[in-house]
């Protein structure tokens, strides 16, 4: 820190615990994920942490209000990831770099999904699927 400058200080919103759950409940409908409504809170609503103002994270404000997607943000991220990397496979037969990034993301998917089951987050059934990955990411 150079000489004779200070650090901003940052300060928690004034805004109140139910009119905050209820921003992140219109975010949420709006269809933005939870990171996007995060960005949004700070950059908008000059809303630094949303776990310091009402004590609970995102995730947990979503739930409450019963707007949680069916399936765990970080499983969709892999199964989309999955999906673009088999696509890349298909048209590069030879790319084996490729197929063991795929590999190496389907047993992520697997492991988070066993995960999950024994969460009771995901069905007892749920298994993944290359065509079922296919039609969640379209």
């Amino acid at each position: 820190m150079a000489k004779g400058k200070k650090k901003a200080r940052v300060t928690l919103s004034d805004m109140k615990q139910e009119e905050l759950e209820g921003i992140v409940a219109n975010l949420a409908n709006q269809g933005m994920t939870p990171s996007e409504i995060g960005v949004a809170l700070r950059d908008q609503h000059g809303v630094p942490s949303v776990k310091k103002l009402t004590g609970m994270n995102l995730e947990k404000i979503l739930e409450k209000k019963g707007l949680q997607g069916d399936m765990p943000r970080d499983l969709l991220n892999l199964i989309s990831r999955s999906v673009v990397l088999f696509r890349h496979m298909q048209a590069n037969k030879k790319d084996m770099t490729a197929k063991r990034g795929y590999l190496l993301t389907v047993s992520k998917i697997r492991r988070l999904a066993k995960y999950y089951i024994r969460e009771k987050r995901l069905a007892k059934d749920w298994r993944y699927t290359q065509e079922a990955a296919e039609l969640l990411v379209k």
